[in-house]
């Protein structure tokens, strides 16, 4: 197949960086100032009404959640620079119907959550359904915005920056991820974390994702993924390379996970090789 000799953007956006002449047909890519792809906000407004539907089209991301929480907190107890687990402002990047942005401001170790999406439509059944919950109701507790990251003010000062910032299978669906990860930094505070779940760009995965998932079980609705989208866990280590203040002492962790039909996700180290993946990265304190 021609196309999968086509380069990635993530790697698309280092070459221009590190090349003292940029192609004209890069330079409107490296100044691509917006993440959003109509299409596939189009995509997710039609699952707007079923997000909540334990059953429904969503049904892998309600299955998948507990895992979250679970790489988040093997994140904060990373050594050396371990980090306290109380107080802490998560602001969740494409949270499409809340159900992270929902289960992380339960959590008494919150102080807030800010979640944001630039479908309209995703955004008002979070709200309705965060609703339904007197906590969730308290003043800060949980907010959402109709926003795109690049429209959110960046806080001048880093103490009101996050303490987290998640992206849960959502650059997958960015035309531009590059750029785009590069807004999202800018809101880690000091000793916080990036924290992102997606899928490798292998036959694997295009045989699971796409033939498996989409095609055969229909697990998720056909379209929902590009496999030309999918970054390598490899790619993700060599963007933050790139970036100053990032991942020392160890402050990286990736981890693998997969579906099992009956059994819903478990984690399977080695597996961000070639599939489902969650990657973690520390802004350095």
């Amino acid at each position: 197949m021609r196309r999968a000799a086509v380069a990635h953007p993530l790697t698309l956006l280092n070459t221009c960086r590190h090349s003292a002449r940029v192609p004209s047909s890069l330079r409107s890519y490296a100044t691509s100032s917006s993440s959003i792809n109509p299409t596939e906000v189009s995509h997710f407004n039609a699952l707007a009404s079923t997000w909540w539907d334990p059953y429904g089209p969503s049904r892998l991301l309600h299955l998948m959640n507990p895992l979250r929480h679970d790489f988040i907190a093997a994140c904060h107890d990373l050594k050396p620079h371990s980090t306290p687990q109380h107080n802490l402002r998560y602001l969740d990047i494409g949270c499409g119907g809340g159900i992270f942005a929902e289960s992380a401001a339960r959590l008494p170790s919150t102080a807030s959550v800010t979640a944001i999406d630039p479908s309209v439509e995703v955004v008002t059944v979070a709200r309705q359904h965060a609703r339904r919950d007197p906590l969730l109701q308290q003043p800060g507790r949980l907010e959402y915005l109709n926003k795109a990251i690049e429209d959110l003010a960046v806080p001048k000062a880093q103490e009101d920056k996050y303490d987290l910032i998640t992206l849960f299978e959502v650059i997958e669906h960015i035309s531009h991820p590059a750029p785009f990860l590069e807004s999202c930094l800018q809101f880690v505070k000091p000793g916080g974390w990036l924290v992102l779940s997606t899928i490798a760009r292998t036959w694997t995965s295009w045989a699971v994702t796409k033939v498996a998932a989409e095609d055969i079980l229909g697990l998720v609705p056909r379209g929902t993924h590009d496999w030309f989208k999918y970054i390598n866990e490899h790619e993700l280590r060599r963007f933050f390379e790139t970036q100053r203040g990032w991942g020392i002492h160890g402050g990286v962790k990736a981890m693998g996970c997969v579906y099992v039909p009956g059994l819903g996700w478990r984690m399977v180290p080695g597996g961000e090789q070639w599939g489902n993946y969650f990657f973690g990265i520390r802004r350095d304190p």
